[in-house]
């Protein structure tokens, strides 16, 4: 058996752009003491939570300098807040210095003083975070794994929805978005207030981040393990950020044998044939075999390469591979809904191709417009509007390979599907939606990299304006988890060859991707073909 090798050399240091992103350290302050467990921003000056010595610090923001110092409500302060004209700190004790005590308490703080002028019992026992918002805190419990809003005088709960992860531990509120830190996990995320929806997924510049505050710009972030607070940067001009360079080798070998007992009379196959993309650079020629073929451009401006074959006799078989060697990197794109376009932005050619109908997608189908209706309601925005579609696929299908490709109205009424009918699914309701979507192909590099991959993968990519071509991968994102969901929109991992790139119904692939083939046969002839994959790092 003929096999497609994938050979791959993990560089271990990884790609680092000179741009900026979400999360950039623009400044590094040492803490006040020891043990920063909160953080706070009043207009001018930083004040910092210390557990260790109970002490709530005043910090110029500019030079690190303590301008002073007032006693911390009760003996385990954590998250700090500013409302305005107060400071609102957490003890998750509630005020008794036993180490098995959780009884998390909200105080209002006078600064001038620290005297309490008020407080109120925290949403749950082991609250963490609180941030002010118009009368109202937002705060995390983590034991629920929820963020909830509830009313600053008396607790009342407001509203509450997931937490990113189960790790989420503090919180800060930009005046549109929050913003949630995962200590465990090094991430910081920016959140929808409505719904909890992630919408950008970032890292955190150190090991152990306890509190975050905005200051109207940019983020605080305090650490107790470095002993230090960090300013990072919200928002950047540039749209992305590549990380993890990888280096691929790939030899795509497609397969075909005649087991007769009549012959085949014509045999076409196609190959798709990778090329520069956002995150992957092709870095050497790519070859062919064998000799004979030529390169085919169907109506997506996909290339194949072509090879046609007569009078396969049975027994016979023939053999085409592709020799391919690229730098591939994670791609996370930074997409802010405010920044998106609107349907008036998408060029007319884009919308030509990417917003047509067929047989696969029927976007007039009942089952397809009811969706759409049912998913988005009165929503405009055009980021909101994939979200929603998103969030309506994973509601609606569960991943299950049932055998063949059906058209996008029989997989959502049916309710399961494999990557390519998620694929399929999201395309027509993003198109039935306004929202231009294609999708590509790939070869992967599988977690076992000792094993053979013979199910490659498809995933969804969507047009928003000012940003371009987005990857989405509806059966990526299929999880109960805000943070998972999020990792699947906007963001790709490198460890994939994309060979293929179309709105489908090709002349050369039709509705598959990475290679395809077309066979005449004389009767009671039957053909068997395959694409399987092995792959081993170059020591």
């Amino acid at each position: 058996m003929q096999k497609l090798f994938i050979t791959l050399l993990v560089v271990v240091a990884g790609f680092h752009a000179a741009w900026a992103w979400p999360g950039e350290v623009i400044k590094t302050l040492k803490a006040p003491a020891f043990n920063s467990t909160g953080i706070a921003f009043d207009g001018k000056n930083l004040w910092v939570a210390d557990r260790k010595s109970d002490l709530i610090y005043c910090v110029d923001p500019t030079s690190g300098a303590i301008i002073r110092s007032i006693e911390a409500p009760a003996y385990w302060p954590s998250a700090l807040a500013w409302n305005g004209s107060h400071l609102l700190s957490i003890d998750t004790k509630g005020g008794v210095p036993l180490s098995e005590n959780y009884n998390a308490t909200i105080y209002k703080i006078d600064p001038s003083n620290g005297h309490i002028v008020h407080f109120t019992a925290a949403p749950s026992a082991n609250t963490s975070g609180v941030e002010s918002d118009k009368g109202r805190l937002w705060s995390i419990s983590p034991r629920e794994s929820k963020v909830v809003m509830v009313n600053a005088t008396d607790g009342t709960t407001i509203r509450s929805f997931p937490a990113p992860t189960r790790s989420s531990s503090a919180l800060a509120y930009d005046g549109t978005y929050l913003w949630i830190v995962d200590p465990y996990n090094d991430k910081l995320f920016m959140v929808s207030p409505d719904d909890g929806t992630v919408i950008i997924t970032t890292e955190t510049p150190s090991p152990y981040v306890r509190d975050i505050a905005f200051d109207g710009t940019n983020l605080w972030l305090a650490d107790s393990q470095t002993d230090s607070l960090y300013l990072v940067k919200t928002r950047d001009e540039h749209k992305y950020r590549l990380t993890n360079k990888r280096e691929l080798y790939l030899n795509f070998t497609h397969f075909t044998t005649n087991f007769g007992p009549g012959k085949t009379t014509s045999l076409d196959v196609h190959i798709a044939i990778p090329e520069d993309r956002v995150n992957q650079k092709i870095i050497a020629k790519t070859r062919f075999e064998p000799a004979g073929y030529e390169i085919f451009n169907d109506r997506w401006n996909q290339k194949t390469a072509h090879w046609h074959v007569t009078d396969l006799q049975s027994g016979a078989h023939f053999e085409a591979n592709m020799y391919v060697r690229a730098d591939t990197w994670d791609i996370t794109y930074f997409l802010f809904p405010d920044q998106v376009g609107s349907q008036r932005d998408i060029p007319e050619e884009i919308k030509t191709l990417y917003l047509a109908d067929n047989e696969k997608f029927q976007l007039n189908n009942p089952i397809i417009s009811n969706a759409v209706k049912e998913a988005l309601g009165t929503e405009e925005n055009l980021y909101y509007k994939a979200r929603k579609l998103y969030r309506y696929v994973r509601e609606h299908i569960y991943y299950e390979m049932v055998g063949g490709w059906n058209t996008a109205p029989e997989v959502l009424s049916r309710g399961n599907g494999s990557c390519s009918e998620y694929s399929f699914v999201y395309i027509a309701l993003c198109r039935a939606a306004g929202i231009p979507a294609r999708y590509v192909g790939a070869v992967s590099v599988r977690s076992d990299q000792a094993r053979y991959d013979d199910v490659f993968h498809r995933w969804v990519e969507i047009y928003l304006p000012n940003y371009g071509w987005i990857p989405v991968d509806p059966s990526g994102g299929d999880s109960d988890s805000p943070a998972h969901q999020a990792a699947y929109f906007g963001a790709i991992k490198g460890r994939y060859i994309i060979t293929t790139q179309s709105g489908g119904g090709s002349e050369s692939l039709e509705w598959t991707y990475n290679a395809n083939e077309f066979t005449q046969t004389e009767p009671k002839t039957f053909v068997v073909s395959e694409s399987i994959g092995n792959w081993d790092v170059v020591k």
